[in-house]
């Protein structure tokens, strides 16, 4: 009997610190337009980046063939570790193409020197490692942010 109620007392000390320790999420919808160049789909990667200029997580890859992911250079060092995308992925973007997708953020990262960097690459022309960023603060992060590559433009809502 004793050791029953010491399961019992360890399984609901468990649970309330595992329940305690989910981070709070928000969704945002991510509008992105690309410029209008010449040559196959962009693949581009929109990774969380740490206050240390390092990636954390991946938030979404647009363009599904893994051949094509040792492309994107910086972000690939980051995937090969782990050799497994978490995040959703959807089909690369043409030039021209306009993109909406979404995605969660822990709340904890805004205001704390986060970004979200938007990578990207075109089959046999420039990679660029920051071709659009988001600084996650609350003063400018809902403004548009012009790309410096494929990306002519991005601009994050909160849902």
């Amino acid at each position: 009997m004793k050791k029953y109620i010491k399961y019992i007392v360890l399984s609901t000390v468990f649970i309330l610190l595992t329940h305690q320790a989910t981070a709070q999420t928000s969704k945002y919808k991510c509008m992105l337009q690309m410029s209008n160049y010449v040559g196959e789909g962009a693949y581009i990667v929109v990774s969380l980046i740490n206050p240390k200029g390092q990636y954390e997580k991946t938030l979404y890859v647009m363009g599904d063939d893994k051949k094509w992911y040792k492309d994107l250079k910086e972000w690939f060092k980051f995937y090969n570790k782990k050799k497994k995308v978490d995040a959703k992925t959807g089909a690369s973007v043409a030039g021209g193409d306009r993109s909406v997708t979404i995605f969660e953020i822990e709340d904890s990262k805004w205001n704390s020197g986060y970004k979200i960097r938007f990578e990207s690459a075109v089959e046999n022309q420039k990679y660029h490692v920051t071709d659009a960023e988001i600084e996650l603060n609350s003063t400018t992060a809902m403004d548009k942010v012009e790309g410096k590559g494929y990306i002519r433009f991005v601009k994050l809502s909160k849902m």
